[in-house]
This record gives structure tokens, C-alpha cells and sequence, in this order.
């Protein structure tokens, strides 16, 4: 069962978050305009997390 974006957990939000943290510090691109003042790779992901532009999705297990 997919999770729409806002029926997330707190869990499922975290896990999200550090793993696009994880993606960009490895290199990955931005989906977005980096903001003046982003310092690190989990505040770039928690911005992509507010716009709704993170590649990833949550599969519940039914």
C-alpha cells in the first residue's frame, strides 16, 4: 500500500530525511535551489521535504 504525503508518521518522515541526507552526501543532486544559509546535507533534505520533491516513496507492507 502506498503512503500519501501527508498520512506520514513521524518514523516514516525521519526515514525519508536522512536518506536523501544520505543521497546528497554522497553526491546526488539537488531538486532544488540550494537556500542561502543550508548548512549540511539534512537541512537540503528537509527543504526538498517541504516542497514535496523528494524521490522517494513509503510502501506499507498491507
Amino acid at each position: 500500500m502506498r503512503v500519501k504525503f501527508g498520512d506520514l508518521t513521524k518514523y516514516e518522515k525521519a526515514r525519508l530525511i536522512g536518506a536523501r541526507a544520505l543521497q546528497l552526501s554522497m553526491g546526488a543532486p539537488p531538486l532544488i535551489k540550494v537556500p542561502k544559509g543550508t548548512i549540511g546535507a539534512v537541512s537540503l533534505a528537509k527543504a526538498e521535504f517541504d516542497r514535496k520533491v523528494i524521490p522517494l516513496q513509503v510502501i506499507r507492507a498491507s
